[in-house]
């Protein structure tokens, strides 16, 4: 017998979930389907206790600094184990609050794997489901290599499990997970290479914030190798040697991080049993409504390979319930000018353009401010790292189509000034705006 719902959602992540509990606000039928941990990458394996780790690594920064503060130091330890139980313990009490959330909710959970019959038609554990709609939400996974012994290293999953600190790390990739993960590590102590397939890492971003990222990143003492590519791992006792292109050998690393990518996870629902579509990828093509090609199925979040950012995820899901369960007819998650953190060492905040993709916009119809400068945290201290902010504007009244910064705080100062980005703010703006003082986020007001 086939169970009849409103809406199924297949994957409990940010953006499943957010989406499920929407539609049963409006009085839908709701289930979720989710096989693994409640709260998907971001809760689990993700950005939350990616955060908790970059705290410690924040707060290890602090402790170095403390004695130019005049405080007298007598310890300097650090224990993993203690770390990662913490951490572990606080994931635990968030999928607790996501189970919580859905019961209170309405939405039926269902602890299975589901995959299609048909275009309409589900199968879980045994069981048959169908609905009028019927969202896909299930997410990415990590990418390994296709080398020699790939398997002898871990993904940003596995950095997750790890009980012991490893002394000595190879982190390969230039995305900001390898970003993060590298300066995490070297940070609370490890000796940690960072390999590029290129010359740098953050590729994607503007070019005067990499090139303040790599300097910092190789003055934290990260050993950076670039244009290095590996083709061969080898397990010799309990240490790995990694073999390059140019054969290279890389010798007597405790542990191996493959940040390289990330890809759909598509491939495990038997989309084949239907008539949707997907790119090369593997990632599920929709329009601009979350819409799939087969009536009454729709994707959202990093399978369906846009913007990949929890946010972003749980903003398209909610909007789409909007939209089938409010008759909010036109409700969509517009995707232009989605600020983004990375949590590196020093963090990057940025909301719309680089200078480089606005000069293919918009040719040299650009008026560009930055300034470099030492935040005053600094001013007692013999380290004196910069802070980089930027602004990118465009036409007479010079409106701001990217805003970038790195430097101390840029996590936190970028989400307001995001606001008045995407309202369409312009230079005139920002310097009518009376700045707060001593703070680094004036200098995006005081800008000549």
């Amino acid at each position: 017998m086939t169970e009849q719902y409103d809406y199924l959602v297949i994957g409990g992540g940010s953006g499943g979930i957010a989406s499920a509990r929407r539609a049963a606000e409006y009085g839908a039928k709701v289930a979720v389907f989710e096989a693994g941990a409640i709260g998907g990458t971001c809760v689990n394996v993700g950005c939350v206790p990616k955060k908790v780790m970059w705290n410690a690594a924040h707060l290890a920064e602090q402790l170095k600094h403390a004695e130019g503060y005049g405080f007298d130091k007598s310890s300097n330890s650090f224990d993993w184990p203690t770390l990662k139980h913490k951490r572990d313990a606080y994931i635990e009490r968030l999928n607790g609050i996501y189970h919580r959330n859905l019961n209170n909710s309405g939405v039926t959970e269902i602890a299975a794997h589901a995959r299609f019959i048909d275009n309409n038609t589900l199968e879980a554990d045994g069981k048959q489901y169908t609905a009028s709609h019927i969202l896909i939400a299930t997410g990415g996974r990590p990418r390994y290599p296709d080398i020699e012994g790939a398997e002898l290293g871990i993904t940003s999953d596995g950095f997750f499990e790890l009980e012991q600190q490893p002394k000595k790390v190879a982190v390969v990739g230039a995305g900001y997970i390898a970003t993060e993960l590298a300066g995490v590590l070297q940070t609370l102590g490890s000796e940690v290479s960072l390999l590029l397939r290129k010359e740098s890492a953050l590729r994607s971003f503007d070019h005067d914030i990499v090139a303040l990222v790599m300097d910092s990143i190789k003055a934290s003492g990260i050993e950076v190798k670039t244009n290095t590519q590996l083709t061969k791992i080898i397990q010799v006792d309990s240490k790995l040697n990694l073999i390059t292109d140019s054969g290279d050998v890389l010798s007597d690393f405790d542990c191996l991080i493959w940040a390289i990518g990330r890809e759909p996870a598509s491939d495990q629902i038997d989309i084949d049993n239907t008539d949707m579509q997907t790119d090369n990828r593997g990632f599920i093509t929709t329009d601009k409504y979350q819409n799939t090609n087969v009536t009454g199925v729709y994707a959202v979040g990093d399978v369906s390979g846009r913007i990949e950012l929890t946010p972003v995820a749980i903003a398209a899901g909610r909007r789409l319930s909007d939209r089938l369960f409010d008759k909010q007819t036109d409700a969509h998650l517009n995707y232009d000018k989605v600020a983004s953190v990375i949590f590196s060492h020093p963090p990057i905040g940025t909301v719309g353009l680089s200078e480089q993709e606005a000069r293919e916009q918009y040719g040299d119809d650009l008026t560009i401010y930055t300034s470099r400068f030492v935040n005053m945290y600094y001013a007692v201290l013999e380290e004196k790292p910069p802070t980089f902010c930027k602004l990118i504007c465009t036409g007479a009244d010079e409106r701001i189509v990217g805003l970038h910064i790195a430097g101390d705080a840029a996590d936190e100062i970028i989400q307001g000034f995001a606001v008045a980005v995407k309202m369409g703010a312009t230079k005139a703006d920002f310097d009518n705006t009376v700045a707060i003082h001593p703070t680094a986020g004036e200098e995006l007001v005081t800008l000549r």
